[in-house]
């Protein structure tokens, strides 16, 4: 009776243990397991700040965007993965939703060295509300998110003459809900694609401590991109409810911008 019961014990324990590495491993997943794909995606969604609601279905945006368009997308919230034997297999890097203050010293080494070495870079929404001390993480944005006021539907448009590809389905003008950033000046030289009209919304807002909005005027920007320290950059500032996410207006908005910045190409010739 003695032995069963120790033979039961002993099963139970080693499956339990073999559990255990399966999701340690399932979870720690790198690229050099997965099946070759067209390009290799690395999705960070960490907060030290502001926690999005909407993080569970742009999630599963994204990875609706990775089976649909055939590229490998590992989903990650822990930062040390920011390091160069993890990078080295990743193409591009989309900040998802991210807040505050993320990595630290050796990890953004390791994200700088990742850009310079010709890699792509994806910020959506707050991804413009992270990293405020980092200035080479500024520059790689574009620009520094400032306040906002509440949630409105406003005039989306798309500018004149852009070369970028990954608009082409959207239309010139639409209505669009959304929390519309206001941004600090320009960083780095950047390409828009996307404005917001303020006579269609009202961007006045007070956060009170002289915390105070009133809009950008007549050009207030919404997304762009960049060639950056020898790498690429793409932000769209569109995506802050769970709801956009189910758009395909945002979610191939952010595909162009993945495609672009993991392979150079999507840009209309001149």
């Amino acid at each position: 009776m003695f032995y069963v019961f120790y033979r039961v014990l002993t099963l139970s324990f080693f499956i339990l243990g073999i559990f255990i590495l399966t999701v340690t491993k399932s979870y720690g997943t790198g690229f050099e397991t997965l099946p070759k794909k067209q390009f290799n995606v690395l999705l960070f969604t960490k907060n030290e700040g502001w926690h999005h609601k909407s993080k569970t279905n742009a999630v599963k945006a994204i990875e609706d965007l990775a089976n649909k368009h055939f590229f490998n997308l590992v989903w990650h919230e822990e930062s040390h993965y920011f390091n160069d034997k993890y990078l080295a297999d990743v193409d591009v890097v989309v900040f998802l939703l991210t807040t505050g203050d993320i990595l630290n010293v050796e990890e953004q080494k390791a994200f700088e060295r990742f850009i310079k070495a010709g890699k792509g870079f994806v910020g959506v929404h707050s991804a413009s509300d992270t990293e405020y001390d980092w200035p080479w993480y500024q520059k790689l944005v574009g620009r520094a998110f400032s306040i906002h006021p509440v949630i409105q539907t406003a005039i989306l448009s798309k500018v004149d003459n852009t070369r970028f590809i990954g608009i082409n389905h959207m239309p010139q003008q639409m209505l669009w809900t959304d929390e519309w950033y206001e941004f600090g000046p320009e960083l780095s030289n950047l390409n828009y694609l996307l404005t917001v009209d303020e006579q269609s919304y009202n961007p006045h807002v007070d956060w009170g401590d002289n915390k105070k909005g009133k809009g950008m005027g007549a050009f207030h920007p919404i997304s762009w991109y960049q060639n950056y320290d020898g790498g690429r950059s793409f932000y769209t500032a569109l995506g802050h409810t769970s709801a956009v996410y189910n758009s395909e207006f945002l979610t191939e908005h952010i595909y162009g911008g993945i495609y672009w910045a993991a392979t150079g190409k999507g840009l209309e010739k001149k």
